[in-house]
């Protein structure tokens, strides 16, 4: 028989709270990894995107913050703003009979409201690296205090923020937190990397010992039977050509689409060269207001856009349930990400397709995809040269031209490169300091 919440350990006020959000019954995930967290375990959670990792390590945290509120008990990192709002909104929903307070700490925000926020010690504080390590160093003492007495930290997409991108903040973060052996650390991924698994190695305290759990299907099912994967075989030059064609056939009219692309550059070219050739588009990508991000997001989720090009800020974890269609207008360096992204649609076994955009420069990126999902790409048919040349070259070309012309009377990108002009002074300044 399986298993209901109440079974594996949780109050019954947030039982109830799970039940009136129509969750009757704990995911595989969230079966097996809630009952170790309850007894003090740090846990490492490996499962498929959509399979409830939030609440598998909000629930039990809840659960014990209300045995002993206080201060900032627990802090969420994540990798991207959206995916910190969007856990946010999960441990507001299931908290809200207990009035928690959480507050969400990312670029693109108002500094110093947040460091006012921090101050006052919220329970439950969800964060990206980056801007919290901005806090612990420019923002004092009062501020940061709180932090110093978490129970909980939790790594969500923990294999992400593992990586060599994040480590320097990490670093930051960590030498202000409670030692390990005084809280309990919660990893959460949907790619258990080997960066993940080493820390098992280096588990030496005295607590409740590190639990790992990893869903079965995680990496024996890449791919799921009930999504469509193809590729066509194109120059580089025509890309933005042959994304306009696939979108206006008629078949794919009425889909709701992801394009995903690896730089923020080309997001904005092509948002900007479809919405001149008046498709309903938007993006989201790091170069946005966080603002804007938001009201993308909300936008494409509503259906008032039915285009969403975005960089791999929406590859994992984002709530879109509705995708049909899947294209990789650049294919990803690592073939897990091509997973993550095409893994947006055929969603809880419906269908789903994904046509993959391949030059002359990915042959080696394709085959590399191939080989880790086991399956081959079939030749995606439905437009062909003939086509492109009758129906999208002049047109597309003209609105590029005009969507370039826009980028660079708004000056885009400027704010990046000064950033990084910023970044390489101080640099230079600290080496100077060093060799004085």
């Amino acid at each position: 028989m399986p298993k209901s919440f109440r079974d594996i350990g949780l109050p019954s006020w947030l039982v109830e709270n799970l039940n009136s959000l129509n969750i009757t019954q704990p995911s595989l995930i969230q079966e097996n990894t809630i009952p170790p967290i309850l007894k003090g375990n740090d846990v490492i959670g490996g499962a498929k995107t959509g399979s409830g990792k939030t609440i598998a390590f909000a629930a039990p945290i809840l659960s014990k913050w209300s045995e002993d509120p206080f201060g900032i008990y627990g802090l969420v990192l994540t990798p991207t703003r959206e995916l910190a709002l969007q856990i946010a909104e999960q441990f507001l929903a299931l908290g809200a009979t207990m009035n928690i307070r959480v507050s969400v700490i990312v670029g693109g925000e108002d500094i110093v409201k947040q460091a006012i926020e921090l101050e006052k010690t919220p329970h439950f504080v969800i964060a990206t690296p980056g801007r919290l390590a901005d806090h612990i160093l420019n923002s004092g003492e009062d501020t940061i205090a709180g932090l110093r007495r978490v129970k909980f930290l939790v790594l969500d997409e923990a294999d992400r923020l593992l990586s060599n991108s994040f480590s320097s903040d990490l670093d930051k973060i960590f030498k202000i937190l409670p030692r390990s052996e005084n809280r309990q650390t919660l990893l959460y991924t949907a790619t258990v990397t080997d960066a993940v698994r080493e820390l098992k190695k280096n588990d030496n305290t005295k607590k409740p010992g590190l639990f790992i759990y990893e869903v079965e299907t995680v990496d024996k099912v890449a791919i799921p039977s009930t999504l469509s994967i193809s590729y066509i075989f194109i120059p580089s030059y025509v890309k933005e050509s042959y994304i306009h064609s696939i979108l206006k056939l008629p078949e794919n009219l009425d889909k709701t689409a992801i394009v995903f692309v690896n730089r923020t550059h080309t997001a904005e070219v092509l948002r900007r060269t479809l919405r001149n050739l008046e498709i309903r588009v938007t993006s989201l990508h790091s170069e946005m207001p966080q603002s804007e991000r938001t009201n993308s997001l909300h936008r494409f989720k509503a259906s008032a856009a039915k285009v969403l090009i975005a960089t791999d800020v929406a590859s994992r974890g984002l709530d879109i349930p509705q995708v049909e269609l899947v294209i990789n207008y650049d294919i990803p360096q690592d073939p897990d990400d091509f997973i993550h992204r095409v893994g947006r649609t055929a969603r809880a076994g419906k269908k789903g397709e994904s046509i993959s955009v391949v030059t002359e420069k990915d042959v080696e990126r394709v085959l590399a995809i191939e080989n880790r999902i086991n399956k081959k790409m079939d030749k995606y048919d439905l437009v062909n040269d003939d086509k492109i040349i009758k129906e999208s070259l002049t047109v597309v070309s003209a609105a590029k031209r005009e969507a370039l012309m826009d980028m660079e009377k708004e000056g885009f990108g400027e704010r990046k490169k000064n950033n990084k002009r910023k970044h390489e002074s101080n640099g230079k300044k600290k080496n100077k300091k060093k060799n004085l």
